[in-house]
């Protein structure tokens, strides 16, 4: 198993456009917005990957970042608490379980970030970076 890292970072408003959210919309493929399901980032191209990981510490660290980038702008306190996510994501990457937080940002935004892993529990999407094994 491997993770992929995923953000998205946006005006909040923009989620209420579900069609193109689900993997079945033929605007998908195109849309910058985050899916509907998790595990539906592994159908999007493999340029809007932000980050992939070999190990899941890694991928717990790119979380821990990519929260610090953010954290400011929240509109709310934390209720959940950094300390929480990360102890959370070490515990459930490893086991296969994705990881996705959310929050509002000042300004009517909205931050998603997220790790899927790879091959996915939920969804059969392929791998969007690598090939199966025995083709070049």
């Amino acid at each position: 198993m491997h993770w992929h890292a995923y953000t998205w970072i946006g005006n909040g408003e923009e989620l209420e456009r579900e069609g193109e959210r689900r993997p079945d919309s033929p605007e998908f493929a195109g849309s910058h917005l985050p899916p509907m399901r998790t595990g539906d980032w592994l159908a999007r191209p493999a340029s809007r990957i932000a980050a992939g990981f070999e190990e899941p510490g890694q991928a717990v660290e790119w979380l821990r970042t990519q929260y610090g980038r953010v954290r400011r702008a929240f509109l709310h306190p934390d209720r959940v608490g950094l300390r929480a996510r990360l102890d959370s994501a070490a515990d459930e990457l490893p086991r296969g379980v994705d990881v996705q937080w959310g929050e509002w940002l000042t300004g009517g935004r909205f931050v998603t970030i997220g790790v899927v892993c790879c091959p996915n529990r939920h969804v059969a999407h392929p791998c969007p970076v690598r090939r199966p094994a025995g083709r070049s």
